[in-house]
């Protein structure tokens, strides 16, 4: 299985898979920051669809980080797991304590990459979903689970690469999950790519304000 040169590369392949959405009058791409972003502003302009971003903040819980008891999301978004929740007992005091931490990650990212830009309607949308890569998919389904109480017409998770698991498991969740390689054997998403370099808040907020400035022109 060949690996994907880098995450524009992985945008324009999705883009081409997406391809039967691009009449839909309802579309709205978000991007889970940062890496998701160089491959949904791809998307957005194949599909000819305006481009957003959605922060979200899983709530790793004690001593098992990776084991997201809930998240948060932009807006105001809240998703709790109940099952994790009361298996490990986990007290209200420690959800709130990591409500808050993750809350100043996240406005601090809102804060960076949105400024004063308002917040995109989702209610009634055909919402497609994307990041770089899954490994586990726990913040994707984080992020799917959060753009349910929004609701949204449609969800459509859009990926290059996870593993077959996590897509099958995402498949649940979500609407439609497109996905361009699901290998049998996965360690990292990063050795899918080529050329896989951290993003930065630079080029994130480089790439939001170009393609909203496409959006007006």
């Amino acid at each position: 299985m060949r690996p994907l040169a880098n995450r524009t590369e992985a945008g324009r392949a999705l883009g081409a898979a997406l391809a039967s959405y691009r009449q839909r009058g309802d579309l709205l791409v978000l991007a889970l920051p940062r890496g998701g972003v160089p491959v949904a502003c791809e998307i957005a302009r194949a599909l000819d669809a305006p481009l957003d971003i959605l922060v979200v903040r899983k709530l790793g819980t004690p001593g098992q980080e990776e084991l997201a008891m809930g998240a948060i999301a932009s807006g105001g978004l809240r998703v709790l797991n109940h099952d994790v929740i009361r298996a490990r007992d986990i007290g209200e005091w420690v959800i709130e304590n990591a409500v808050a931490r993750e809350q100043r990650e996240l406005e601090r990212r809102e804060s960076a990459y949105r400024g004063d830009r308002p917040r995109p309607p989702v209610e009634g949308k055909c919402v497609i979903v994307v990041d770089d890569g899954l490994a586990t998919g726990a913040t994707m389904r984080a992020a799917v689970a959060a753009l349910r109480l929004q609701k949204p017409a449609r969800i459509v998770v859009a990926v290059p690469v996870a593993p077959a698991e996590t897509v099958r498991m995402l498949q649940a969740e979500a609407d439609e999950v497109v996905c361009l390689k699901t290998p049998e054997e996965f360690w990292a998403i990063g050795q899918w790519y080529v050329d896989f370099p951290q993003v930065s808040d630079e080029e994130v907020r480089g790439l939001l304000a170009a393609a909203w400035a496409r959006e007006r022109a």
